[in-house]
This record gives C-alpha cells, structure tokens and sequence, in this order.
C-alpha cells in the first residue's frame, strides 16, 4: 500500500498505512464485541445508532451488524486501506479519528460507541475520551477494550526483566519481551488505571470483564482461560461504561 503525503510528515499515521501492520481484528475478538453489544442493545427501545471508532477492516464490525440487524452501524477509521475494506463488507464507514478536527459525528447523535482495543494506540486518550462522550447520547454506552499492563504473566516478566507483552519501545522492531509483531502500541492500562480514567473522563464502569488473549501459548491457554475470571489479572480487559 503506498504512504500518502499526509502520512509521510507523521510517523504514526505511516506506520499504521503500512501494508505490515495487521487490520483485523481476528474472529475471537469479533464474536467478543458482537456479544458484548448484543448485551447492550437487548433493552433498547428502538433503533441504536452504534459507532465503531478504529473499525479497521471492517470484520468485527460486520460481524457485530449479523448479530444486531435492528440497529444502525458505521465504521470510523483513519486509515484509507482499512476503510476500503470496510466499504467490500458493505458497511458505512467515515474517514475520521479522535485527534482533531475530531469524529465526523453530531454532538449527542450515538447510542453506542465502540473502541475495541484502540485507545492503546492513541497519544492523547483524555481527548480521545473527551470525543467519545461529545457523540454519545446522555446515558449512551462505551464498550471498550484494551490490554492489560497486568496481565498474569506480564507480572511475571517483568519480575525477571522481561518487557511485559503488549509494551512497546520502537515502532520499527520488537525489544526485551516476547514476540514478534509491532502493535503500535503507546499507552497501556491496569485494571486500577482504566477505571479511574473513565471515571475521571465523565463515564460510569458498569461492567469491568477479562477475556483471553488469543497469541498465548496453546499448553498455557487453559490458565489464560482460568485468569479470565479475575480481571485484574486477565489478558484483557472489557468495559462496559456509561456517559454521566
């Protein structure tokens, strides 16, 4: 894929234009986000208005409209490759992002925002919050998830000097932890730390979950699985927050 002028003169912006830098978000954590807005949606009174900001290639996104086709889904991206294959699955989708100018959306016109394992990747997530509430009807729904800094193992790598896994130092190559894949990844949260952020954002936790992370190692996956059940140490984290 070619790197446009405009990304050329910011580093992040080339890098996530980059062929290499994976747009899916994989089947485990589509069928993760269409549950967890199936959750959501299942008491609406009419038809939600769902945004999925960072919506890559589309995938989660499709799978998540199967699930709920009562309501009304649009995809929010920054990256011109991932939105054209947005635009193969048929979705709506809108070039935009959460740095200024700000998301292409009407004050209060969103029932649902969803940020699946994005805000990682973002320079200024206190904006990033900022915006999502702007679009966000009163009382609407973030459903978000994102790595977690302590995560089980994390905790035991960086007892002997290890990176903890989904910590990054370049976005050129991987240093000091296992792994392969440069993820981009710039801020990253416990559970402690998520929480109060929402909070501090103008958001209320009504939903703090764990889920497994799918590059464990098969023999260890089971104590991944185990993990889930005590968030605070699970691979991920899943919020279900609401605007205040």
């Amino acid at each position: 894929m070619p790197v446009t002028a405009a990304a050329r003169g910011n580093p992040l912006r080339a890098f996530y234009e980059t062929a290499d830098v994976p747009l899916s978000s994989g089947p485990d954590r589509a069928r993760r986000q269409a549950r967890m807005l199936a959750d959501v949606l299942r008491d609406a009174p009419g038809q939600a208005v769902v945004l999925d900001v960072g919506c890559g290639d589309g995938d989660a996104l499709a799978v998540a409209a199967r699930h709920n086709p009562a309501h009304r889904f649009a995809g929010i991206d920054w990256s011109a490759g991932a939105l054209r294959q947005a635009r193969g699955l048929g979705l709506a989708v809108l070039r935009g992002g959460v740095d200024p100018p700000g998301l292409p959306i009407g004050d209060g016109a969103a029932d649902v925002v969803i940020m699946s394992e994005l805000i990682e990747h973002l320079v200024d997530p206190d904006g990033a919050l900022a915006e999502v509430r702007r679009v966000l009807r009163p009382g609407g729904s973030l459903l978000l998830s994102t790595p977690n800094l302590a995560a089980w193992y994390n905790r035991g790598l960086l007892a002997v000097g290890f990176q903890p896994v989904f910590s990054e130092v370049s976005l050129r190559g991987v240093y000091g932890r296992p792994g392969r894949v440069v993820a981009g990844h710039l801020r990253l949260f416990t559970r402690r730390a998520l929480a109060e952020f929402l909070t501090a954002s103008g958001f209320r936790c009504v939903r703090i979950a764990g889920a497994r992370y799918h590059d464990v190692p098969r023999p260890l996956r089971p104590l991944d699985q185990a993990f889930c059940r005590w968030p605070s140490a699970a691979s991920i984290l899943l919020v279900h927050a609401q605007k205040v």
